[in-house]
């Protein structure tokens, strides 16, 4: 067997590399998406017991990512004993373009919520009460309420923070799937970014130092953990074992393949597609105007794909390879569903508020 150099390599293993290994396109990205809700349930169903009792969990959906402005998505989780108070967000607390309409309400109260000021402690949200043992039936009502009712695509879309009995903020949490914790410093707005970048540069540079001893997989690892500003441990890993990482209304997902070893930064660009004539030669053309990578449609999606060669890697590449996938997703799932249709991962018919004011409910739900 060769290697890419040309040189014949006797001890090299003799299975067939898989040369057009379309696994990223051919996979069922439904499937995906419900694997990784899952993860994130069962993950909270696991945490809620640990807590410290009387810590107040509150997991939202990221309106940066969604594009909802000041009105703010969520389920507050309080735990008090043996008991949790759970509270879920309604209209009272929404501004007037974003309420819930009569679809979004009656969700709530299918998955078990009851309505505003039923349930003692609830205020003008939603409400339930169970006990920690009940922790795998309050983890699918918020998994279920935050995907179905409030429109989250994929659990990479959501923060969360953790507070203890005096209202402050704890500076860690258990994971909770590809959710992303949010630390008191973060919600502050007090992280100085050009110190940050600068000392993310410095790092980068050591940590490409002791790469080279190290699995492909643990260095793709160690890179996207750093370039996120996290630890290895705590990155959200899908059960395909892909990487996730959440840009604006695109995702991103970057997987390691051991043979040949690469590295494939790749997302879904747009789903439920219609192929024709039209896409395929935009698709091209956008394709050969890229210095590297690929865009190409499968599935009724439009992938977009940026290659690292995992031999001889090179940390700086596959950052490099994350950044302008991140940037160029988020831009072209606008730009290629104005001109084609399709759905974003994250767009418009996903908010949980989109039917017209005739069918809002008012401030009371």
């Amino acid at each position: 067997m060769s290697d890419v150099s040309g040189v014949v390599n006797d001890s090299a293993p003799r299975s067939e590399p898989a040369l057009f290994d379309d696994e990223a396109s051919i996979s069922d990205l439904k499937v995906k998406v419900a694997e990784s809700w899952g993860e994130f349930a069962r993950q909270l169903a696991v945490a809620l017991p640990q807590l410290p009792r009387d810590t107040t969990l509150d997991i939202t959906l990221d309106p940066t990512a969604s594009g909802t402005g000041d009105a703010v998505y969520g389920v507050q989780l309080l735990l008090s004993g043996e008991e949790v108070l759970g509270t879920a967000v309604g209209n009272a607390d929404l501004p007037q373009a974003y309420r819930l309409d009569r679809t979004a309400v009656a969700g709530l109260v299918a998955l078990g919520w009851a309505p505003p000021g039923v349930v003692t402690g609830s205020g003008e949200a939603f409400g339930v009460r169970g006990r920690v043992e009940e922790a795998n039936r309050l983890a699918s009502l918020v998994s279920r309420t935050l995907r179905d009712v409030y429109g989250a695509p994929h659990p990479a879309f959501l923060t969360y923070t953790a507070r203890g009995a005096d209202w402050s903020a704890a500076t860690s949490a258990p994971p909770l799937g590809a959710a992303r914790f949010v630390t008191v410093t973060e919600e502050a707005g007090e992280v100085e970014r050009g110190s940050e970048e600068a000392a993310a540069d410095r790092g980068l540079k050591e940590l490409a130092k002791g790469l080279d001893q190290l699995p492909l997989a643990d260095r793709v690892s160690l890179v996207v953990a750093r370039l996120l500003r996290t630890d290895p441990e705590a990155l959200p890993i899908d059960p395909d074992g892909d990487i996730g990482i959440r840009s604006g209304s695109a995702m991103v997902f970057v997987r390691v393949r051991e043979n040949p070893p690469l590295v494939d930064v790749f997302s879904p660009v747009l789903t439920d597609i219609q192929p024709t004539h039209q896409l395929y030669a935009k698709l091209s053309d956008l394709t050969n105007r890229m210095p590297i990578g690929r865009l190409y449609c499968a599935d009724e999606t439009v992938w977009a794909s940026v290659p690292v060669f995992g031999r001889d890697f090179q940390a700086s590449h596959l950052m490099l390879a994350v950044q302008v996938m991140t940037g160029l997703a988020d831009e072209l799932d606008d730009r290629l569903a104005g001109e084609f249709g399709g759905r974003r991962f994250f767009g418009e018919q996903e908010r949980p508020a989109s039917g017209g004011d005739t069918e809002r409910m008012g401030m009371y739900l």
